[in-house]
């Protein structure tokens, strides 16, 4: 196994840090994003603008609202910086496609005004500005209206959990059959709601980390309280945790981009299988030992339901593709070998051998001349276990794919 919430290998333990470190956003890409977003929304707010009277309001979601963005796997990527743009409109008054393209003059025109040259993007749901090629980023537009009425009354008739309803959007997809007829059924998110109970799934460790924050910046003298630290100053294991699994499924799929498991899946399986560890090493091992038990299966279809919206499926892609299916079986097995192999690791040398082929030789080698020169000799030796190799794990045939729980592993 990975270790426990007390701790497990200190050794491992810093080498986990030096590689989220290592791939982790520069702060000046936070505020290029922040800055960015921000200034859309001033712009949609000018006395000229044609949305002003929404009252639009620009907000980010996705990774850099959980805190889980990483750096691309390569500089020829960019940096997706995912917003939502809610304008105050109901959805009795237009459709689909007059939203978005509502949304699309003012996109054009912020645009043009800010000598963009690279052009406007329509998206399936959204817009997209790609910023200058030094920036290294792009914005994703999301049009939304309010739908917190509407889906509370969904939900209530499904009698379905209702606790996250208040912040719910509808949004634009132009694949729908409803695009560009006026209806009440439109497509729904909630990134808000989402962020929100996944902050939940890690309040206790984030409070934990903020409370040794404020009492180490006390000690020396520096002015600062729980309440008003934000949180992003900290990162908790499970934040670290999806930061990893989500690069070693980039690298896993580097050239099969079309079918590897989504970010939001393995965010959210990840945070249902969080129990609050106190390491990198502990959130690991619980997330990879029990992240399975949220994907539900009737022998026909996979389920995996949005915490927020249960009547969402973010798994509904794999029975249109059970390729996806299969390859997500396929990268949990093998992020449980990889890990595994890492957890049991004695010297610097063998941590780097154990994740470098799916995480990236480069990274590996960065945090190793971070954490220290490979070979320096025998470290901690992580908590023993049976191999992860001979784990139970799910096979890839016609058969329905639902794992049991690795030996050796929880």
């Amino acid at each position: 196994m990975l270790g426990n919430s007390a701790g497990g290998s200190a050794s491992v333990e810093k080498f986990l840090e030096a590689l989220v470190e290592e791939m982790s956003i520069p702060e000046s890409r936070y505020e290029q994003a922040e800055a960015s977003y921000h200034s859309l929304g001033e712009w949609l707010h000018r006395p000229a603008s044609t949305v002003r009277q929404f009252d639009p309001k620009v907000y980010v979601q996705g990774s850099f609202r959980l805190g889980t963005a990483i750096r691309p796997v390569s500089d020829a990527e960019d940096y997706d910086v995912d917003t939502v743009c809610e304008l105050k409109i109901n959805k009795s008054q237009l459709t689909q496609y007059s939203l978005k393209q509502l949304l699309g003059r003012e996109v054009q025109a912020y645009h043009d005004a800010k000598g963009m040259t690279k052009p406007v993007r329509e998206g399936r749901r959204c817009w997209i500005l790609d910023y200058a090629d030094g920036a290294q980023f792009h914005m994703d537009i999301l049009p939304a209206l309010p739908n917190g009425s509407d889906q509370r009354a969904l939900l209530e008739r499904a009698q379905k959990d209702t606790r996250w309803f208040a912040t719910a959007v509808a949004i634009t997809d132009k694949d729908e059959p409803t695009y560009f007829l006026i209806t009440s059924n439109w497509p729904r998110s909630n990134p808000k709601g989402y962020a929100s109970w996944f902050n939940e799934r890690m309040a206790v460790a984030l409070q934990r980390r903020k409370r040794l924050l404020v009492e180490s910046l006390q000690k020396r003298g520096v002015e600062a309280s729980i309440e008003t630290m934000p949180d992003y100053r900290v990162r908790t294991p499970l934040q670290s945790a999806v930061m990893l699994l989500k690069r070693h499924r980039d690298h896993m799929f580097v050239r099969d981009n079309d079918i590897k498991p989504i970010s939001v899946i393995i965010s959210t399986l990840a945070a249902h299988a969080y129990s609050q560890e106190e390491t990198i090493a502990g959130a690991l091992a619980s997330i990879l030992a029990n992240m399975h038990h949220y994907v539900h299966s009737d022998g026909r279809s996979y389920q995996i339901p949005n915490p927020t919206d249960p009547l969402e499926n973010f798994a509904d892609r794999w029975q249109k593709d059970p390729r996806r299916a299969d390859a997500f079986f396929l990268w949990l097995k093998q992020a449980r070998e990889d890990f595994g192999r890492l957890a049991r690791a004695t010297t610097v040398k063998d941590m780097n051998e154990a994740v470098s082929k799916h995480v990236g030789v480069g990274l590996t080698d960065r945090a190793v001349r971070k954490f220290g020169s490979p070979g320096t000799g025998s470290l901690l030796r992580a908590v023993t276990a049976a191999p992860v190799a001979a784990a139970s794990v799910p096979s890839f045939g016609n058969a329905p794919r639902v794992p049991t729980t690795p030996k050796g592993f929880a």
